[in-house]
């Protein structure tokens, strides 16, 4: 096609879904990391067990969890729009994936910390640790090969998600492909953004393996 410079729309398309997936996933890990600990902590006689806080943040989790992305991302976009003035663009995407992957982290996070042996936390609290220090001492050290597992899976549900984003105009990969691949029926396109996903998300699943594999061999 004149004018159609395909390696630089790659590499545009590339650094979009690169910022997405990026942005969203420190935000998923932060936030969605603190949710998960606070749905663990509430949940258990050791710490701060409050029925009502954690059966509030389980529905408002499990309600988001529960629409697909794809709707997720129309309804945020007046939102995407009040706080990034734009519902185009890889900035406006940000918003609702965000938000999808914060609640998708949190549950995975609370898994995490649950599957920590329950005698070892309740040994450290026996002994006189403080409840802060054991979560900081413990409990985080103990979950993180798991953490890293989930972490994992999260990033790559988030490379799949910022693809859905082109049917939106959200730029990355599969913009690429949807308006280049599908409407404009370049197949080679469409093959080399497949191709690329397919990589990418290797990569990150490879990736993610080794450093929760080396985790593991230190705990042991």
């Amino acid at each position: 096609m004149p004018g159609f410079d395909l390696k630089a729309a790659l590499l545009k398309s590339f650094a979009e879904t690169a910022f997405m997936s990026g942005v969203s996933l420190i935000l998923a890990i932060v936030l969605g990391g603190f949710l998960g600990l606070m749905l663990y902590v509430t949940s258990s006689k050791l710490f701060v067990k409050n029925y009502a806080i954690n059966q509030i943040a389980g529905v408002i989790i499990n309600i988001t969890r529960s629409i697909p992305f794809i709707i997720l991302l129309v309804l945020l976009l007046p939102m995407s729009r009040m706080i990034v003035h734009t519902t185009i663009g890889p900035s406006a995407v940000v918003i609702p994936l965000s938000i999808a992957a914060i609640a998708f982290f949190a549950r995975l996070a609370d898994a995490s910390f649950s599957d920590v042996n329950y005698g070892v936390v309740e040994a450290a609290i026996a002994s006189g640790a403080s409840k802060t220090a054991v979560i900081l001492h413990i409990l985080l050290p103990e979950a993180l090969p798991s953490l890293v597992k989930n972490i994992t899976i999260t990033a790559v549900s988030l490379i799949g998600f910022s693809a859905m984003a082109g049917t939106v105009g959200g730029g990355g990969v599969g913009d690429l492909a949807i308006r280049y691949g599908y409407q404009r029926y370049q197949v080679d396109v469409m093959i080399i953004c497949v191709v690329l996903l397919i990589v990418l998300v290797q990569a990150v699943q490879i990736f993610g393996d080794f450093v929760a594999n080396k985790l593991n061999k230190k705990h042991r």
